[in-house]
């Protein structure tokens, strides 16, 4: 068995973790922090690589109740954003060490605004210097970011649900009972991708989503790229229809996430017309019809705005299945390491290392 597939297998188990934690021990930095968003006049939320993904399903929620935030990636601050006064700067990261965090932090401290920190590391610089840090206590992942994402995920979401209403217990409860259902359904997961066609070495996959969701297919993307080291494209549904869809050809391969309520019907006849037009399409969300596609991915059910929390799930064990069906190591990096901690190359060859090939 891979490290990776361990990881995606203890995966409902660091959720009730995670959930227990943050309507139990880590309630009053929770609720500290949503205090702060809520007096906040300009709110940022931020990530890079996983922990970007990470905060989509946040966003979803804050938008959602009519409390729009800035979502920019943390380069994209680092190199191109001014901090107004009265700025709050919600900075998701596993590590808290990478390059563009820990510059972001430098710059959030210069211009005065107030970070929150959301992360897994009590050593790194976002739990050090974040004026209020959430730290979740999760087991680290092997190499692919697995449970390091989803709980970041839910931190983040269960702030955002704090700070435009509350993240009481029976919420919290039910969302622990879901990770339980969740765990129940895995096998089943597992026994439809195995041996299924849609699955194949040198494909590229395009995935569309919606929402929190959104940042399940972005993720789902990595996963590809970083595990099976194969290409694939992410993109929302709503953006795929205008123009991206002349890519469409007999045995393209996509997989779609499906709300709950919002476009539910649209996306389902976009799936439909993808198929007539000879695409190869799975479907992952709640209460599908069985024949809506090659594939589909039964979720249990969940509230509507939570999907995000195990609707990566089946992508990730995808993406492990693909791995090994292709005989590639997805338990080690050939080129990225594990915390990009600078700017420069791909290799960690910085400006010294430049100066020497002169």
């Amino acid at each position: 068995m891979t490290h990776f597939l361990q990881d995606i297998l203890r995966q409902p188990v660091e959720l009730e973790r995670t959930l227990n934690y943050l309507s139990g021990a880590g309630r009053r930095e929770l609720q500290a922090a949503a205090d702060t968003i809520r007096k906040a006049r300009h709110v940022y939320l931020t990530g890079m690589g996983s922990s970007w993904h990470a905060a989509f399903g946040a966003g979803a929620i804050l938008f959602r109740a009519g409390r729009p935030v800035y979502m920019r990636e943390a380069g994209e601050l680092v190199q191109s954003a001014t901090f107004p006064p009265d700025s709050v700067v919600i900075t998701i990261s596993r590590s808290g060490r990478s390059a563009e965090i820990v510059q972001l932090l430098a710059k959030a401290r210069e211009s005065g605004a107030t970070v929150i920190g959301i992360t897994n590391v009590a050593e790194g610089a976002l739990a050090q210097e974040a004026n209020l840090p959430i730290l979740i206590p999760t087991l680290l992942d092997h190499a692919i970011s697995v449970n390091t994402y989803s709980t970041l995920a839910v931190a983040a979401a269960a702030l955002a649900k704090a700070a435009v209403d509350s993240f009481g217990d029976q919420l919290s409860a039910t969302l622990r009972s879901v990770a339980v259902e969740m765990a129940k359904r895995i096998p089943g997961w597992q026994t439809q991708i195995a041996g299924n066609d849609w699955f194949a070495s040198g494909k590229v996959v395009h995935f569309l989503g919606r929402g929190g969701s959104l940042g399940s297919c972005y993720e789902a993307r990595l996963l590809w790229e970083e595990g099976a080291k194969s290409e694939a494209t992410a993109l929302g549904t709503g953006s795929f229809r205008h123009g991206p869809q002349e890519i469409v050809v007999e045995g393209t391969r996509f997989a779609i996430w499906i709300d709950g309520k919002i476009s539910r019907e649209q996306d389902l006849s976009v799936a439909r017309d993808l198929r007539r037009l000879g695409a190869s399409v799975v479907l992952i969300g709640q209460n599908l019809p069985p024949e809506a596609a090659d594939l589909v991915f039964q979720l249990p059910e969940v509230p509507v705005e939570w999907q995000f929390m195990i609707d990566i799930v089946p992508a990730q064990l995808a993406a492990e299945y693909l791995s090994r069906l292709s005989g590639v190591d997805c338990d080690s990096f050939r080129v990225c390491s594990y915390i990009v901690e600078e700017e420069y190359g791909l290799i960690g060859t910085g400006p010294a290392a430049r100066e020497d090939e002169k």
